[in-house]
């Protein structure tokens, strides 16, 4: 059965990705982002902000919400201004909020409502000079859980924390064959991770598979929150 998902930061390369599988298997896909229609969205919106009342008024049900609207933003921790940490925290936390409460209503129209959000494994691994981003990404874990609890049975919550992806947001860290390598050699598996590792655990969280699975935290890591690398 079709199901209808929104995307929010649907330019993304993840969500691309994620959207390419969820097409791919007969989907409908309504794409949010801040950024133009070059992802070969068919029904796709774009919006000023992530910000309460910026968000186009959908008819009819929703089967699922994910929001990939993220930053990373690595500093000292006594070089990070209160603005960087506020700004942080409205992009990764505040606008998915935001998101879920424009739709909320159109969830609850579903029979196997499901919402993914994107963490990092930031949080639950000490990593220098990710302060902000640390803070930001706790409070969508935060948010996962209590959503899960307040909206089941109808609605489940889950959430993706990703190492870090081959990704446009995370080219300067990959821009250059040692770095590259550097990164590989911190990871347990060896390797870093591309857009279809995550979109995987996305499209799984999303549909009827994961239909037990509410308030969850899916390390998308190559182990670094668990194993102790080398």
């Amino acid at each position: 059965m079709s199901k209808t998902f929104i995307l929010a930061g649907a330019s993304s390369a993840i969500a691309r990705e994620t959207a390419g599988m969820l097409q791919a298997s007969g989907h409908r896909i309504i794409g949010l982002s801040t950024k133009s229609n070059d992802s070969g969205y068919g029904d796709f919106h774009t919006i000023e902000k992530y910000d309460f009342g910026k968000f186009p008024a959908i008819e009819g049900a929703i089967d699922g919400l994910v929001y990939f609207p993220g930053t990373i933003n690595l500093k000292p921790f006594a070089r990070l201004t209160e603005r960087e940490f506020i700004t942080d925290f409205e992009i990764n936390s505040l606008g998915a909020v935001a998101f879920v409460q424009a739709y909320l209503n159109n969830l609850k129209k579903s029979e196997n409502g499901s919402i993914v959000f994107l963490s990092s494994v930031a949080v639950s691994t000490g990593l220098p000079f990710h302060a902000s981003i640390s803070m930001a990404k706790g409070a969508i874990e935060g948010l996962t859980k209590s959503l899960a609890a307040e909206l089941a049975p109808s609605i489940r919550v889950n959430c993706v924390a990703p190492s870090l992806v081959n990704t446009p947001l995370g080219s300067r860290f990959l821009n250059s064959p040692e770095k590259l390598e550097q990164m590989e050699k911190r990871n347990p598996l060896r390797k870093v991770g591309e857009p279809k590792d995550v979109a995987n655990a996305i499209v799984f969280l999303l549909l009827e598979d994961s239909s037990w699975v509410t308030g969850q935290v899916m390390a998308i890591d190559g182990g670094m929150n668990t194993l102790k690398n080398g």
